[in-house]
């Protein structure tokens, strides 16, 4: 095997045998790990599905591609994709090759902060049961620690709380308590979290206990990332000029940045789901957080430097390398072999980059050539390979 790498040419113009020989030279596809992906079964056999889900009667197949050119803070990455659209891994892998020859995808994700919420209604003094929160706030914290000592002894566990009223008139108060899940995604830690302080939290708050659980906005749980390309890289100074109009249109149009957003996620949810991530609540935080500050936004902006463009992207994303799928689902392990990535943190950076790419990929086909034609071919393709003999449906 060489070098581990991520820039493999011509990969797309192989068979599958040939891309699999390919990622044997560059990835360390092989052995059983080649055997995984020769296999029909994708990597879930019907008494696992049926051990992770409910009233199973199968297991629903997706297309196993791989993303490639992806460098992110120096480091290679062969990024697996789960999905049914090919331009989605076409338009990630070439776009992450032009951010490439300007030095790759750069970013930071913060610590592992989730946001677990405790709902209180009638709250007989807002304003007085905040104060008083706050004030108990290191004996909470300590409840909230006990209820998840395993996390604690492994250097996790509660970090902070805060308190909004939300309806002063109605005594609607939300306390919000911020749990480091090291690298899970955290959600079950979360609830326990919540559960367990509640009943502390109610002799301080009064009124009627209402939900606890988690937020699928974990504000304080963000990644960033940005990356620079040369016009030439794009094709040209007219197209990177579009580009960024492009960007700019998405800023001031809330219907735009919805489309402009689902082409960033378009990348990160397949890389999501090929690695077992909740995409549900990757996708719910995202917009969420688009949408909050007055308007809805878009999660990556696009503008002019000298001689090309720079593309930055923040947004808060829970994922995890330990606990859920990614260990139950043979495919799951699988492809974070492929993707080798150390922790949670660096795995929310490979996945914002691949939004960034698909965004970048988006862009480019709208300022340029539109988005239909390279779109367009890849549906032909696809549904030629799928055209039914005439009347087969009847039978």
């Amino acid at each position: 095997m060489t070098a581990y790498t991520s820039r493999i040419s011509g990969f797309y113009r192989g068979s599958v045998a040939q891309r699999l020989d390919a990622l044997s030279e560059h990835a360390g596809v092989a052995g059983e790990l080649r055997s995984f992906f020769e296999d029909d079964g994708g990597g879930l056999s019907l008494e696992a599905a049926d051990r992770m889900s409910e009233n199973v009667i199968g297991v629903h197949g997706l297309p196993l591609g791989v993303a490639l050119n992806f460098l992110v803070n120096g480091v290679e990455h062969v990024v697996p994709m789960a999905v049914e659209e090919a331009s989605v891994v076409a338009a990630a892998s070439n776009a992450a090759r032009m951010v490439r020859e300007s030095g790759g995808f750069h970013g930071h994700a913060t610590a592992a902060i989730m946001t677990g919420q405790v709902q209180f209604d009638g709250a007989p003094d807002p304003e007085g049961a905040a104060a008083r929160v706050m004030a108990h706030r290191e004996a909470i914290l300590r409840l909230g620690d006990e209820a998840i000592p395993r996390m604690v002894e492994r250097g996790y566990g509660c970090r902070d709380l805060d308190v909004r009223v939300l309806d002063a008139a109605e005594g609607v108060v939300v306390v919000h308590v911020y749990v480091d899940v090291g690298d899970a995604m955290g959600a079950n830690m979360v609830d326990t979290v919540a559960e367990a302080i509640a009943p502390a939290l109610h002799e301080l708050v009064g009124g009627l206990i209402g939900l606890r659980i988690l937020s699928n906005l974990p504000s304080r749980r963000r990644v960033s990332v940005r990356c620079e390309v040369t016009d030439e890289a794009v094709g040209g100074a007219a197209v990177a000029d579009g580009i960024a109009r492009a960007s700019r249109f998405a800023s001031l149009d809330p219907f735009r940045a919805c489309t402009h957003n689902k082409g960033f996620m378009n990348g990160l949810d397949a890389a999501a789901v090929a690695l077992g991530q909740d995409w549900r609540s990757i996708e719910a935080g995202a917009h969420a957080w688009a949408a909050t500050g007055g308007g809805y936004r878009p999660l990556s902006t696009w503008k002019r430097i000298p001689g090309g463009l720079r593309g930055e992207a923040e947004l808060p994303l829970a994922v995890g390398t330990v606990g859920g799928s990614t260990r139950a689902h043979a495919g799951v392990r699988a492809a974070f072999e492929l993707v080798r990535v150390a922790d949670a943190r660096q795995l929310a950076v490979v996945l914002a980059s691949v939004g960034l790419a698909s965004n970048l990929a988006a862009l480019r086909a709208l300022a340029g050539e539109g988005i239909q034609r390279g779109h367009m071919r890849l549906h032909h393709r696809k549904e030629e390979a799928a055209e039914p003999e005439a009347g087969t449906w009847m039978k």
